[in-house]
C-alpha cells in the first residue's frame, strides 16, 4: 500500500473479525516495522506476543479496571488521569471507580486475535515510532488495532502476569485482528487548526497560495 493512502485511511481499530493472525503475517509486519527511527539506533524495545486465551482474558480484566477510572473522570466532568497537584488527593475516588461495573460483553482487549505488549528499556519516545509502524505494516496487510496506555495503571500486575523484568517498562499494548468494517475515509482537523508559528498563540501555519 502507498504510504501516503495508509497513513490517511489507518483508524483505532477496536472491533475485529475471529480471523486468525498467523505468524507468518505477524512476522511480517514486525520485520518492516523495526526498521522505525530511534536514538542512538538502540533499539531498545521487546516485544511479547499473546495469544493465549486465558492471559488475554486477565489482560482484559485490568484493561477494563482502567476504563472504570476513565469513566469516573467522564462523569466528573474531568480530564482523565491528569496530573494533580502535590500532596492532594486524587479528584475522584478511585477504589469506588474500580468497583463500577461495566458492559457484560468481554472487552475487545481480551478477544483480539493477538495481543502486542510493547516494552522499551527506557521512558524515552522511541519506542513510539516502531508502535507506529507495526500499526501502518498491519493496514498494509488488511488488519487493524490502536495504541492504548491504559494498562499502565495496571502495570505492577501485568509485569507479574507475564514475566517482566524490572528494567523494562510499559509504553503500550497494540490488540491486532483483522477489522470488522475496513474505513478508508478518515475526518481530521486541519493542520491550521493545531498548528501555529514563531509563538504558541502566533499565526496558524497555512498552506501556501
Amino acid at each position: 500500500m502507498e504510504l501516503r493512502r495508509a497513513m490517511r485511511t489507518t483508524p483505532a481499530t477496536r472491533e475485529f473479525t475471529e480471523d486468525e493472525v498467523t505468524d507468518a503475517v505477524l512476522y511480517d509486519i514486525l520485520d518492516q516495522a523495526r526498521f522505525a527511527p530511534n536514538g542512538g539506533n538502540r533499539q531498545g524495545w521487546r516485544v511479547v506476543v499473546v495469544r493465549d486465551l486465558e492471559t488475554k482474558w486477565r489482560i482484559g480484566e485490568l484493561y477494563d479496571l482502567g476504563m472504570r477510572e476513565y469513566a469516573a473522570f467522564l462523569r466528573a466532568g474531568l480530564v482523565p488521569f491528569a496530573a494533580a497537584d502535590d500532596g492532594k488527593p486524587p479528584p475522584i475516588d478511585l477504589d469506588a471507580a474500580r468497583a463500577e461495573p461495566l458492559p457484560t460483553e468481554p472487552s475487545h482487549i481480551a478477544t483480539a486475535p493477538v495481543l502486542l505488549v510493547i516494552l522499551p528499556v527506557t521512558t524515552g519516545g522511541s519506542v513510539f515510532p516502531f508502535a507506529q509502524n507495526i500499526l501502518l505494516a498491519a493496514r498494509d496487510a488488511g488488519l487493524g488495532g490502536h495504541l492504548t496506555s491504559l494498562l499502565a495503571r495496571q502495570e505492577s500486575a501485568l509485569r507479574a502476569l507475564l514475566e517482566i523484568p524490572e528494567h523494562f517498562i510499559l509504553a503500550t499494548l497494540i490488540p491486532l485482528g483483522r477489522p470488522v468494517k475496513e474505513i478508508t475515509r478518515l475526518s481530521r482537523a486541519r493542520v491550521e487548526d493545531f498548528t501555529t508559528t514563531r509563538f504558541f498563540d502566533g499565526p496558524p501555519l497555512t498552506p501556501p497560495g
